[in-house]
């Protein structure tokens, strides 16, 4: 593997919400649909040796907008964090009832701990390395975030800082033979 780029999914109802969105399957709204039409315009000529995806809607759909419908693999590996009872609300609400409560060191309630998360993107990263060429990945802002710091031989608790817009693309690569952050949360339709 050469370089690694990271694409969130366009922008959905519940992420312009702040609401936390794991197993909820919701459709991309229509600026969602235009992130995804413009990463597709970034990438245009671009190659890639794989494309995955995260088998839910809102990435699935942002890979297909971008025009990678016929190459994407479906890896369950990349589906969102579980978040359990904490499903559809949003980090103030959550911590109205729990105020000392953040994803990155607690996970979620009947959902995924962050070592959960990392072993899945410990998987995928496994996956990668095997691959000659460019991969690119669609998915979701905390499983992203989490790849991230796992490449990184972080914590999966580091995730937490790396900011990550809907719509944006990143690049994962190295330096020589250290692994490094080439390019972050770059936002194809500014």
């Amino acid at each position: 593997m050469r370089e690694l780029w990271l694409i969130r999914h366009g922008e959905t109802e519940w992420s312009l919400s702040g609401a936390h969105t794991g197993r909820t399957d919701i459709p991309l709204t229509a600026a969602g649909q235009a992130n995804a039409a413009a990463i597709g315009r970034y990438f245009a000529g671009h190659r890639f040796a794989l494309v995955l995806t995260s088998p839910l809607q809102r990435a699935r759909e942002t890979s297909r907008l971008a025009g990678f419908a016929d190459e994407a693999v479906i890896d369950p590996d990349l589906r969102e964090w579980d978040y359990g009872d904490y499903e559809g609300l949003t980090t103030p609400q959550i911590q109205a009832a729990n105020p000392q409560w953040s994803l990155w060191t607690d996970g979620a309630p009947n959902g995924e701990s962050p070592e959960q998360v990392a072993a899945r993107a410990d998987r995928v990263i496994a996956r990668v390395l095997a691959v000659d060429g460019d991969v690119a990945i669609f998915a979701h802002g905390h499983i992203l975030r989490v790849l991230a710091a796992r490449w990184l031989d972080l914590q999966p608790s580091a995730g937490r800082l790396f900011a990550l817009s809907t719509g944006s693309v990143s690049t994962l690569g190295y330096e020589r033979s250290t692994r490094v952050i080439l390019r972050w949360n770059l936002s194809p339709s500014a």
